[in-house]
Protein backbone atom coordinates (compact mmCIF):
# COMPACT_ATOMS: atom_id res chain seq x y z
CA UNK A 1 0.00 0.00 0.00
CA UNK A 2 1.33 3.26 -1.33
CA UNK A 3 1.47 6.55 1.20
CA UNK A 4 0.45 9.60 -1.33
CA UNK A 5 -0.12 13.27 0.26
CA UNK A 6 -1.40 15.43 -2.20
CA UNK A 7 -1.15 13.62 -5.63
CA UNK A 8 2.63 13.44 -4.67
CA UNK A 9 3.27 9.40 -3.96
CA UNK A 10 5.72 9.46 -0.98
CA UNK A 11 6.44 5.88 -0.06
CA UNK A 12 5.37 2.66 -2.21
CA UNK A 13 5.75 -0.96 -1.81
CA UNK A 14 8.20 -0.02 1.42
CA UNK A 15 10.53 2.42 -0.28
CA UNK A 16 10.86 6.09 -0.15
CA UNK A 17 10.07 8.18 -3.37
CA UNK A 18 13.55 9.30 -5.38
CA UNK A 19 11.98 12.91 -4.75
CA UNK A 20 12.15 12.52 -0.82
CA UNK A 21 13.98 14.82 0.90
CA UNK A 22 16.02 12.14 3.25
CA UNK A 23 18.67 14.57 4.94
CA UNK A 24 21.10 12.05 3.81
CA UNK A 25 24.80 12.51 3.39
CA UNK A 26 26.01 11.78 0.21
CA UNK A 27 29.56 10.85 -0.33
CA UNK A 28 30.74 12.42 -3.02
CA UNK A 29 35.22 11.77 -3.35
CA UNK A 30 37.86 10.11 -0.97
CA UNK A 31 41.20 11.31 -1.65
CA UNK A 32 44.19 9.51 0.44
CA UNK A 33 47.63 10.95 1.08
CA UNK A 34 50.68 9.09 0.54
CA UNK A 35 53.46 11.46 0.55
CA UNK A 36 51.14 13.82 -0.97
CA UNK A 37 52.39 18.07 -1.59
CA UNK A 38 48.39 18.84 -1.51
CA UNK A 39 45.44 17.09 -1.80
CA UNK A 40 42.57 18.67 -4.30
CA UNK A 41 38.95 18.70 -4.86
CA UNK A 42 37.80 20.63 -7.50
CA UNK A 43 34.76 21.02 -9.01
CA UNK A 44 34.07 18.90 -12.04
CA UNK A 45 37.51 17.03 -11.65
CA UNK A 46 37.70 13.19 -11.03
CA UNK A 47 34.19 12.65 -10.35
CA UNK A 48 34.05 15.95 -7.67
CA UNK A 49 30.86 17.81 -7.42
CA UNK A 50 30.95 20.92 -5.60
CA UNK A 51 28.49 23.58 -6.53
CA UNK A 52 24.65 24.45 -6.11
CA UNK A 53 23.81 20.84 -6.34
CA UNK A 54 23.68 21.27 -2.30
CA UNK A 55 23.56 23.63 0.18
CA UNK A 56 26.06 22.25 2.54
CA UNK A 57 29.11 20.54 1.87
CA UNK A 58 31.76 18.31 4.67
CA UNK A 59 35.43 17.29 4.48
CA UNK A 60 35.79 15.00 7.22
CA UNK A 61 39.65 14.21 7.80
CA UNK A 62 40.87 11.20 9.07
CA UNK A 63 44.34 10.82 10.99
CA UNK A 64 45.95 13.04 8.44
CA UNK A 65 49.75 12.69 9.52
CA UNK A 66 52.23 15.20 8.78
CA UNK A 67 55.68 14.13 7.14
CA UNK A 68 57.56 16.76 9.42
CA UNK A 69 57.13 18.06 13.29
CA UNK A 70 55.87 21.78 14.06
CA UNK A 71 53.82 21.80 10.52
CA UNK A 72 50.58 23.39 9.89
CA UNK A 73 47.58 21.88 8.08
CA UNK A 74 45.69 24.59 5.83
CA UNK A 75 42.90 24.64 4.06
CA UNK A 76 43.06 27.15 0.47
CA UNK A 77 39.93 28.30 -1.57
CA UNK A 78 39.70 28.77 -5.44
CA UNK A 79 37.05 31.45 -6.50
CA UNK A 80 37.35 30.59 -10.45
CA UNK A 81 41.46 31.37 -11.10
CA UNK A 82 44.11 28.88 -10.98
CA UNK A 83 44.89 30.22 -7.65
CA UNK A 84 43.69 29.35 -3.98
CA UNK A 85 43.43 33.40 -2.79
CA UNK A 86 40.39 33.99 -2.03
CA UNK A 87 39.68 36.62 0.74
CA UNK A 88 39.06 35.11 4.13
CA UNK A 89 37.97 36.70 7.62
CA UNK A 90 38.49 34.07 10.33
CA UNK A 91 38.49 33.32 14.13
CA UNK A 92 39.58 30.65 16.21
CA UNK A 93 40.27 29.03 19.66
CA UNK A 94 41.01 25.88 21.65
CA UNK A 95 41.30 24.04 24.58
CA UNK A 96 44.40 21.90 25.34
CA UNK A 97 45.45 19.31 28.08
CA UNK A 98 49.31 17.59 28.18
CA UNK A 99 49.41 14.25 28.30
CA UNK A 100 50.98 15.11 31.82
CA UNK A 101 47.80 16.71 32.58
CA UNK A 102 49.80 20.11 33.11
CA UNK A 103 48.39 23.71 31.37
CA UNK A 104 45.03 22.83 30.30
CA UNK A 105 43.49 25.56 28.88
CA UNK A 106 41.04 26.72 27.11
CA UNK A 107 41.58 30.04 25.14
CA UNK A 108 41.09 32.39 22.21
CA UNK A 109 44.41 32.60 19.69
CA UNK A 110 44.79 35.34 17.35
CA UNK A 111 47.50 33.91 16.26
CA UNK A 112 45.18 31.74 14.11
CA UNK A 113 42.80 34.99 12.76
CA UNK A 114 42.59 35.97 9.19
CA UNK A 115 41.82 39.28 8.39
CA UNK A 116 40.54 39.33 4.11
CA UNK A 117 44.04 37.41 3.97
CA UNK A 118 44.21 35.72 0.46
CA UNK A 119 46.83 33.18 1.92
CA UNK A 120 45.56 29.79 3.65
CA UNK A 121 43.09 29.32 6.80
CA UNK A 122 45.19 27.36 9.44
CA UNK A 123 43.00 24.47 10.75
CA UNK A 124 45.73 23.19 13.23
CA UNK A 125 48.31 24.71 14.86
CA UNK A 126 51.76 22.87 15.30
CA UNK A 127 51.26 19.00 14.93
CA UNK A 128 53.34 16.29 15.85
CA UNK A 129 54.62 13.99 13.60
CA UNK A 130 55.39 10.89 15.94
CA UNK A 131 54.16 7.74 14.46
CA UNK A 132 50.94 7.95 16.73
CA UNK A 133 49.98 11.02 16.17
CA UNK A 134 47.95 13.31 13.40
CA UNK A 135 44.94 15.29 12.67
CA UNK A 136 41.13 14.46 12.16
CA UNK A 137 37.76 16.84 11.97
CA UNK A 138 35.30 17.77 10.10
CA UNK A 139 34.94 20.79 8.05
CA UNK A 140 31.34 22.58 6.44
CA UNK A 141 31.35 25.17 3.96
CA UNK A 142 27.65 26.70 3.00
CA UNK A 143 26.11 27.25 -0.91
CA UNK A 144 30.06 27.47 -2.35
CA UNK A 145 27.71 28.59 -5.29
CA UNK A 146 26.13 31.37 -3.89
CA UNK A 147 27.11 34.57 -6.25
CA UNK A 148 25.65 37.03 -3.81
CA UNK A 149 26.63 36.03 -0.33
CA UNK A 150 29.67 34.81 1.01
CA UNK A 151 30.71 31.93 1.50
CA UNK A 152 30.26 30.52 5.82
CA UNK A 153 32.50 27.55 7.06
CA UNK A 154 32.75 26.34 10.40
CA UNK A 155 35.93 24.32 10.99
CA UNK A 156 36.27 20.99 14.46
CA UNK A 157 39.39 19.84 14.75
CA UNK A 158 40.95 17.40 17.35
CA UNK A 159 44.84 16.82 16.95
CA UNK A 160 48.22 15.90 18.49
CA UNK A 161 50.55 19.03 19.06
CA UNK A 162 54.26 18.77 18.74
CA UNK A 163 54.47 18.99 22.64
CA UNK A 164 52.16 16.31 23.13
CA UNK A 165 49.14 17.92 23.70
CA UNK A 166 45.57 17.00 22.88
CA UNK A 167 43.92 20.49 21.50
CA UNK A 168 40.51 20.92 20.42
CA UNK A 169 39.80 23.98 18.31
CA UNK A 170 37.13 25.77 16.69
CA UNK A 171 37.38 27.81 14.32
CA UNK A 172 34.65 30.02 11.81
CA UNK A 173 34.75 32.03 8.74
CA UNK A 174 33.68 33.15 5.38
CA UNK A 175 35.20 33.68 1.84
CA UNK A 176 34.35 37.27 1.60
CA UNK A 177 33.77 37.57 -2.21
CA UNK A 178 30.44 36.79 -3.91
CA UNK A 179 32.06 34.87 -6.75
CA UNK A 180 31.61 31.18 -6.39
CA UNK A 181 34.09 29.22 -4.20
CA UNK A 182 34.34 26.18 -6.97
CA UNK A 183 37.38 24.37 -5.66
CA UNK A 184 39.44 23.27 -1.61
CA UNK A 185 42.73 22.54 -1.56
CA UNK A 186 44.55 20.77 1.74
CA UNK A 187 48.52 21.08 2.48
CA UNK A 188 51.00 21.09 5.32
CA UNK A 189 52.98 24.30 5.75
CA UNK A 190 55.89 22.54 5.56
CA UNK A 191 56.54 18.75 4.21
CA UNK A 192 53.71 16.39 2.94
CA UNK A 193 50.89 14.82 4.34
CA UNK A 194 52.28 11.56 4.79
CA UNK A 195 49.11 9.68 5.00
CA UNK A 196 45.49 10.34 6.00
CA UNK A 197 42.01 10.19 4.45
CA UNK A 198 39.98 12.84 3.42
CA UNK A 199 36.35 12.89 2.48
CA UNK A 200 33.74 15.36 0.39
CA UNK A 201 30.25 14.77 1.25
CA UNK A 202 27.17 16.89 -0.14
CA UNK A 203 24.54 17.57 2.67
CA UNK A 204 21.29 16.76 1.32
CA UNK A 205 18.29 18.67 3.08
CA UNK A 206 15.88 17.42 5.71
Amino acid sequence: MGVISNGTTLLDAGSLDSGVATGDMVLIKTLTASSSSDLTFVHGTSSVVFDGTYKEYQFHIINAHPQTDNTILQIGFRDGSSNYDAPIMTTYFAAQNRETDASASLGYNTDQDETNSTGDQNISEALGADADQGASGVISIFEPANTSKVKHYTIRMAYNHQNDRIMDAFSAGYCNTTTAIDAIRFKMSSGNIDSGTFKLYGIKPS
